[in-house]
């Protein structure tokens, strides 16, 4: 009996001492500021042969 009072006791404490939520939509809009900076590189290599080609026939490139 005297552990159910006390379970009880603890109950009731507990229930009374819990805190209240709130949950509210603010007053401004939400900003979200991007910087964001794509840079791409391209390496390409070309064999001698194909190198000379291009410079012997430089007009169709």
């Amino acid at each position: 009996m005297r552990s159910l009072t006390t379970t009880s006791l603890v109950l009731g404490a507990m229930i009374g001492l819990s805190a209240c939520v709130q949950v509210a939509a603010p007053d401004k809009p939400i900003v979200i500021n991007l910087n964001i900076n794509i840079k791409q590189e391209v390496v390409y290599r070309l064999d001698g042969d194909a190198k000379d080609l291009i410079n012997q026939e430089a007009d169709i490139f």
